[in-house]
């Protein structure tokens, strides 16, 4: 059995789809962090059969509307003196400015400097809608 050691304080980004754990991993830049980070890939789990997880030893600043598009059933939980102190559970987000990118090329963002802005549309297929030219786009297409 694998044993990975307790985090005094920071945060465990748990129920990462198997294979989708190495994304968030390179997309935080953990790979150059100067503190503790471990990354579990394939771990056993009754509710997924196979997850990833990422102990991360240290506080830091997370997009959750990103992580919620990369995978909306991760769990955060938030470490404070070795013990979780908050869950948070992600899903998809309702809005996403500049992360999707609209495709329409009538739609404005592509002759003007403005934000890129998504709503979402349908929640069973993770698809958001362009607020400008209604442009519809998978969540997959982030991924």
């Amino acid at each position: 059995m694998l044993n990975v050691d307790q985090i005094k304080n920071g945060i465990v980004i748990d129920h990462i789809k198997a294979g989708q754990g190495i994304r968030i991993f390179n997309w935080l830049g953990l790979g150059r962090a100067p503190y503790n980070v471990a990354f579990v890939v394939n771990a056993s789990s009754g509710r997924m059969g196979r997850k990833d997880i990422i102990k991360i030893d240290n506080e830091i600043e997370i997009n959750f509307d990103i992580l919620g598009l990369i995978d909306p059933n991760i769990t955060v939980n938030i470490i404070e003196n070795e013990g979780i102190t908050g869950k948070i559970k992600l899903q998809l987000p309702e809005r996403v400015e500049d992360i999707l990118v609209c495709k329409n090329p009538r739609c404005i963002t592509s002759t003007e400097k403005v934000p890129h802005i998504f709503h979402l549309y349908d929640r069973r297929r993770e698809t958001y809608r362009c607020e400008y030219c209604d442009e519809v786009r998978s969540a997959a297409d982030f991924r």
